[in-house]
């Protein structure tokens, strides 16, 4: 028998992650998500999986373009956090930057962007797997999900 969805939910927020924004470019905007069902898959090639539901507009954007980036959020972006989760904030400005194109979110600790080379239908959700085209990190602290809420490490 299937554990219920709110108990799935609550165990699975008990695993500490960091927080992403999903990006893409489609008819010329710019358009983001917050993902923490992000993951790295392979080393070569250097492949990510990010988890995207099925009714969220982001999954049909991602569905329709080659290229994605994933940018792992600092301590300082929580409220860029909430904004692509759903929670609009009409005075934050996002600093938005490109690459070749592809709009990723100024200030993250990490950018990726990934080449969209597979896409699995999982439950409610469908798994896009991307292949790192480029990447670049700092050494800033991340920001980090746990138990429904942001944390900081140490």
């Amino acid at each position: 028998m299937p554990v219920p969805p709110h108990e799935f939910r609550e165990t699975l927020g008990r695993f500490a992650s960091g927080v992403t924004i999903v990006t893409a470019a489609h008819d010329g905007e710019r358009r983001g998500m917050t993902a923490s069902a992000f993951v790295s898959v392979s080393l070569t090639p250097p492949l990510i999986l990010v988890s995207v539901g099925q009714t969220a507009s982001m999954h049909a954007r991602l569905m329709d373009v080659d290229r994605f980036g994933v940018n792992v959020l600092s301590v300082q972006q929580k409220a860029l956090s909430a904004h692509f989760a759903g929670r609009p904030d009409e005075g934050l400005s996002v600093p938005w930057m490109d690459h070749e194109g592809l709009p990723l979110i100024g200030g993250a600790v990490a950018q990726l962007v990934c080449r969209r080379v597979e896409a699995h239908a999982a439950g409610d959700h469908t798994l896009f797997i991307g292949e790192v085209e480029y990447s670049r990190y700092t050494d800033d602290d991340p920001l980090v999900y746990f138990r429904g809420q942001y944390h900081e490490l140490g």
